[in-house]
């Protein structure tokens, strides 16, 4: 299979697709990020959750930026084979269910994801991570 064969009508490659990506999340983009999406899009959380279909994704995303509005993602290392793409980094944000950015409730964790690209687009999105850090914060908040 040539280069060309993993890419779609913008001529992105999979490592571009997954930098676009990763860059609305950091712009805390929903709609940037539907755009990205396939249609049937699937996402897996750090548990191991799975989510599935854009329409989904996009109220979990418009959700989760609520209470995590500075939510953040630094690739540190990128590598694909074909239309899989691995990268390594770290993630953070600060906890705000009531909108107050407090640095008490920042969090940030090393991380890996998965990303599974056709066509441009964002098939499936993996994140292996360890959210014990902000599941502490956010069990903190309700007490």
């Amino acid at each position: 299979m040539s280069h060309s064969d993993f890419e779609g009508e913008t001529g992105m490659n999979p490592l571009e697709v997954v930098q676009a990506f990763v860059d609305r999340i950091n712009a805390q983009d929903v709609e940037g990020l539907c755009a990205l999406m396939t249609e049937n899009h699937t996402f897996i959380d750090g548990g191991g959750a799975v989510y599935s279909g854009r329409e989904t994704m996009k109220k979990g995303w418009q959700d989760y930026f609520v209470i995590i509005p500075n939510y953040w993602i630094k690739i540190e290392m990128m590598f694909h084979r074909d239309n899989v793409v691995g990268f390594f980094g770290k993630s953070g944000g600060t906890y705000a269910p009531g909108g107050q950015i407090e640095p008490k409730n920042s969090w940030m964790v090393p991380a890996a994801w998965r990303a599974v690209i056709h066509e441009d687009k964002v098939l499936t999105w993996q994140v292996y991570a360890d959210n014990e850090q902000l599941r502490q914060i956010m069990t903190a908040d309700r007490h």
